[in-house]
């Protein structure tokens, strides 16, 4: 198909309508386009009769649309033959890292937030041996639903021509450079990109991010040099792969919507669902009293003023029928009757006053049935106060934990044996986990007695005992693991427990 016969409203494969040119390079053009059958925006590469390297883009597509990360781009179609090529893929809408830093830098937290997650998503393309290689601010959105994505994984660099004996180290670079914008508002290049300023340089070299911008942490200021400015370096190691930076960037908060608006998005249902809930029964007592009103025949034909005193004295009635139930219902439930105390409100009310929040002394990850390294430098994140951060369990090939334990989890330390009333604790929104709620007064997996369990659970979780538990060890153990941004592993954002009282 000819450059002059690709136009708004020609259709591909029967179902692809091409509306808007959006860009178009060295015989590349990118359209936006509807897809008819199924009602929804792709976007759609179309190419010249003389662009150079259908077959490798082509070739490339296929390869990315067996990637199941959701953080990059979804490839649906490619065909390459005599009448048309096209790459079909996922029409992403949000704001590009270019969009986010047109105001300045970004907080130092979600700049690495949102790297990281392209890092992980990066380090799986790279398992399927599949490369970025030409990273810019303009390929990582934060996409109109919350999440992160990676535009142009191999596909990219297919249309540019870009290969490489090292692309694990480019692609650890480009992460880099795209941390060092987040931080800074500057790109580490000999250029502009995507409007922003070249980085500044001291001694030929580019400054770190803390000698551009101040309050960047030391940690961030030191994966982003590891990564990016070999010049910098000083003796450290480089990160070599975008694994590495993935795992420097671990204990990081996320920038999605969970760890936010789990704490207090309950409540505030509950609260909305108890007030409807009295309305409705405000209604149902004020409502119906008053309609036999009309309906009294030696009412039938009075005036509109004798229908409207009716109505009054119906609701005085209806008043002093409530006070008197009120008051006779004080006197049977006051503080001499017994059975008033034990009533089920009474009795949850002074449940709810009684239980504390007690903070645990420490948080180890906890892995008794393997090598013992369940990320137990993120532990201490789960119990912090700060729902923004995280501690999670190592990765596993499947919900099972790769068949390889029995279970893992996050052991804490209440510093004395105290009873529990429940623990909450924040997970992940993927769905998939099980998780047990052990304790006792001893570390040992053997000494931890089990008592409670759910199952398929996600977000804000309440793990309440079957029966009173008393114990200085607290351990939420995971038996399944959920798929969470393309892997399996378990993820606790907070953990609050909760007891009565010191045993």
């Amino acid at each position: 198909m000819s450059t002059s016969a690709v136009e708004p409203g020609t259709r591909l494969a029967e179902r692809f309508r091409l509306e808007d040119r959006v860009s178009e390079s060295d015989g590349a053009t990118l359209w936006k386009a509807i897809d008819e059958i199924l009602a929804r925006p792709v976007a759609v590469h179309t190419f010249s009769p003389d662009f150079p390297r259908v077959h490798e883009v082509v070739t490339a597509a296929r390869a990315a649309s067996r990637l199941t990360d959701p953080r990059l781009t979804q490839v649906f179609d490619a065909a390459e033959d005599d009448k048309a090529a096209y790459v079909v893929s996922e029409w992403v809408t949000g704001e590009s890292l270019t969009d986010l830093l047109a105001s300045g830098p970004l907080e130092p937290e979600r700049a690495a937030g949102l790297v990281a997650e392209a890092a992980e998503a990066l380090a799986h393309a790279h398992e399927a041996r599949l490369y970025h290689l030409c990273l810019r601010p303009s390929h990582l959105v934060w996409t109109t639903g919350n999440t992160v994505k990676v535009l142009g994984v191999a596909v990219d660099a297919a249309l540019a021509g870009l290969t490489t004996d090292q692309p694990a180290l480019d692609d650890a670079e480009g992460l880099g450079r795209l941390l060092y914008a987040g931080l800074t508002g500057h790109w580490p290049g000999d250029e502009e990109e995507g409007g922003l300023p070249a980085a500044p340089m001291t001694d030929g070299h580019f400054c770190s991010p803390r000698q551009v911008t101040a309050g960047v942490p030391s940690y961030l200021d030191t994966v982003t040099v590891r990564a990016c400015l070999p010049e910098s370096r000083r003796g450290q190691g480089a990160l070599a792969s975008p694994s590495d930076v993935a795992e420097a960037l671990a204990g990081v908060a996320r920038p999605m919507p969970i760890p936010i608006s789990y704490p207090s998005t309950p409540a505030v249902a509950s609260a909305s669902h108890t007030e409807g809930l009295d309305i409705a029964h405000r209604q149902q007592l004020t409502v119906p009293p008053l309609p036999p009103a009309p309906h009294r025949p030696q009412n039938g034909g009075g005036s509109a003023l004798n229908r409207v005193l009716m109505t009054l004295v119906v609701l005085l009635v209806i008043a002093a029928v409530g006070v008197g139930a009120w008051t006779i219902g004080r006197s049977l439930g006051g503080p001499t009757t017994p059975e008033a105390k034990g009533t089920a409100p009474s009795s949850s009310s002074s449940a709810s006053a009684e239980a504390q929040v007690v903070e645990p002394k420490k948080a180890q990850g906890f892995d008794p049935l393997g090598d013992n390294t369940e990320k137990p430098d993120l532990a201490g994140l789960a119990i912090d106060g700060k729902p923004g951060t995280l501690w999670k369990t190592e990765r596993y090939d499947s919900a099972d934990l790769g068949n390889l334990k029995k279970g893992v989890g996050l052991l804490l330390d209440m510093g004395k044996s105290m009873q529990i009333s429940d623990v909450v604790a924040t997970l992940s929104d993927a769905p998939g986990a099980t998780v047990e709620l052990k304790v006792g007064d001893s570390p040992d997996l053997g000494s931890l007695k089990t008592v409670a369990t759910e199952k398929n659970v996600a977000g804000k979780t309440t793990l309440t005992p079957d029966q009173p538990a008393t114990g200085q060890y607290v351990l939420i153990w995971f038996t399944r693991v959920p798929m969470d941004a393309g892997e399996f592993h378990g993820t606790i954002y907070e953990v609050v427990v909760h007891s009565p009282g010191s045993a």
